[in-house]
């Protein structure tokens, strides 16, 4: 069987060519950009850094060091280290709370033993008289018959009792003295956000802890896993977890007068994109992630597709977070422009990548490995050579020659 020079000539050409296209691919740090793609390459990824578009970008190896930065600069206060650990708190009156007082005379009655002296005072017997409500003015004070101003701001129930006993001891016969708190307006703490009704809630000498003030308040809206609390006590504003607080025991801490509780709703998520078992935004909670966790709730890596050298963290990383060799460049709020590479090729990364953290509104980014970009581009040549080759077989048979 005898082919025509001119068949075997073209056919040969085209062969050449495709050959030499495939050794320029082949040689390429990357591949060509009218090569489909759904993403950069790992190369082009690294060049980011002279990147025209965003200025600053620092593309940084993950390695333990780094790993543990990041964890330290996130590591939240715990509760039972920012605030005081004391199991209870002074329980003393304060201006606006409203008190009752009632004295008691032994036999006979010389002070308050006749009709009532003062307008609503009841004399419930021969021996005790019960006073009206009174609410403690600006001043700090109330005033009782017979006894003038009683100073009460700053005093427990108990010092008033004895400020009142001392001042009528020598006009009532034996007077003893009780004093009830009848509406508690300043020892409260105040509960809002993501709860089923916001709240003040009275502190007693109990001692109510975080939980109790979430419960008076009818509990969280939203799943527990979702949940921050944010404790503001004067000028110190901490948050946790409320997965860690129920966990934790020593973080359920005990109350103060005062105290802004916020119950917040944070939907943390991330973005997956590239050669992944899924590319979804996917949320995570709020006690956070590691980068382990994040690749396997992405489906892991796309056997077939996937350069493990290439998996890429693309975040606005705060300027404090690591120690930059040079003073970064920021964006407009004060970010810098960070890619993160993982190279799941060293199995020592899987290691690190268990104490990398994941932040809210990060892009994990896995890139095709060029044998995957080789394939498509081979598929475009066999797509195009082979119906040409078809047709130039099918034009030459006249001159084939058994």
């Amino acid at each position: 069987m005898k082919f025509t020079t001119r068949f075997i000539s073209n056919f040969g050409l085209r062969i050449l060519f495709a050959l030499v296209l495939i050794s320029a691919l082949g040689g390429c740090s990357t591949y060509p950009g009218w090569l489909p793609s759904d993403g950069p390459s790992r190369q082009q990824v690294m060049d980011s850094q002279n990147n025209k578009v965003v200025q600053g970008i620092h593309v940084v190896q993950v390695n333990d060091i780094v790993a543990r930065a990041l964890l330290a600069e996130r590591k939240k206060a715990l509760f039972s280290e920012a605030f005081d650990r004391s199991t209870h708190h002074a329980y003393v009156v304060g201006d606006g709370d409203v008190i009752q007082v009632s004295v008691w005379e032994a036999p006979p009655a010389l002070l308050f033993g006749s009709a009532p002296a003062v307008p609503g005072m009841a004399v419930t017997s021969s021996q005790v008289t019960t006073f009206p409500e009174e609410m403690v003015g600006d001043a700090g004070t109330i005033n009782i018959p017979f006894a003038g101003q009683i100073l009460c701001a700053g005093l427990s129930l108990q010092q008033i009792e004895t400020a009142i006993t001392d001042r009528l001891k020598d006009k009532a016969h034996d007077p003893q003295v009780l004093v009830r708190m009848i509406r508690n307006n300043t020892d409260n703490v105040t509960v809002v956000g993501e709860v089923a009704a916001s709240t003040r809630m009275p502190l007693t000498a109990r001692g109510e802890r975080l939980l109790d003030a979430l419960a008076a308040a009818g509990g969280v809206r939203q799943p527990v896993d979702k949940m921050t609390l944010q404790v503001t006590r004067g000028d110190s504003v901490q948050s946790l977890p409320l997965a860690t607080i129920i966990a934790d025991p020593r973080q359920n801490i005990v109350l103060q007068p005062g105290d802004v509780i916020t119950a917040m709703y944070q939907p943390l998520s991330f973005t997956v994109l590239g050669a992944t078992g899924k590319n979804a935004e996917i949320n995570f909670e709020a006690k956070g992630i590691s980068l382990t966790q994040a690749l396997a709730r992405a489906g892991g890596l796309q056997d077939s597709l996937a350069d493990a050298r290439a998996v890429f963290i693309f975040r606005l990383e705060d300027r404090k977070a690591l120690p930059w060799a040079i003073p970064p460049v920021t964006t407009p709020d004060g970010k810098v422009p960070v890619v993160y590479q993982l190279n799941l090729k060293d199995p020592a990364s899987f290691f690190v990548a268990q104490n990398f953290p994941m932040d809210d509104k990060d892009v994990m980014y896995v890139s095709n490995a060029p044998v995957a970009e080789l394939q498509k581009f081979l598929n475009i040549i066999v797509s195009v050579i082979y119906p040409l080759v078809n047709v130039g077989t099918i034009g030459t048979l006249g001159t084939i020659r058994f």
